[in-house]
């Protein structure tokens, strides 16, 4: 199976790149999937905020109800919100990229300065492959990895998933860091019973499948 290793993005992850890790894949976004796809409430605030302006726009306030000033908030907010969510998007593009090694998964983003994330194999618990409509009309799709965080919400408890947003070949990608993560821990976990006896313990270095 091949993949999408862009050898270019290598330098954008030397920053946070330890000295014996090695890394295996590298990928951009498609831009507009990238810029439009995974907003979800974004989008929706967006047009929420639109629609509340367009239709509110030629009524007259009624002085007996409040300030007509709040009552413009309701569709300013929600437009602003998405109005961030997008622009976000937009101007960190040039900056985003993706990529795993055989430590971890590593994401690079940001407009203003540069932000790195990272996750260790043995903290992720689940790695899922999503497309969207927006998505599948340019043939990619977003890989997304959980690691136990969550957020509580009027009582409700939602997972919180790091993604790869946009990328191309998401199937085959998917397979190759879901297996590259069950291979690692899998090693770490029981170094001793898949080892030869005489290979040097954990300074042993992980070699890449071609799936």
């Amino acid at each position: 199976m091949s993949s999408t290793f862009d050898k270019n993005l290598l330098p954008q992850f030397d920053s946070v790149k330890d000295n014996d890790e090695e890394i295996l894949w590298t990928g951009k976004p498609k831009f507009i999937p990238y810029i439009f796809s995974g907003l979800g409430s974004g989008l929706f605030t967006l047009a929420f905020g639109i629609i509340w302006l367009l239709v509110n726009f030629n009524i007259k306030p009624d002085k007996t109800e409040g300030s007509f000033q709040y009552f413009w908030l309701f569709g300013l907010i929600p437009l602003l919100q998405g109005l961030y969510v997008f622009l976000n998007r937009l101007l960190s593009f040039s900056n985003t990229a993706y990529g795993y090694s055989n430590k971890r998964v590593m994401m690079r983003t940001g407009f203003i300065g540069t932000d790195f994330k990272t996750i260790d194999y043995d903290k992720i618990s689940d790695i899922e492959v999503t497309v969207n409509i927006i998505e599948r009309m340019y043939n990619v799709g977003s890989i997304r990895f959980f690691s136990g965080r969550t957020k509580t919400d009027e009582g409700n408890t939602n997972k919180l998933y790091d993604v790869w947003y946009a990328i191309e070949k998401p199937y085959e990608v998917f397979k190759m860091v879901k297996q590259t993560s069950v291979d690692i821990k899998t090693d770490f976990n029981y170094p001793n019973a898949l080892r030869p006896d005489t290979n040097p313990g954990y300074k042993t270095k992980y070699n890449k499948k071609n799936y």
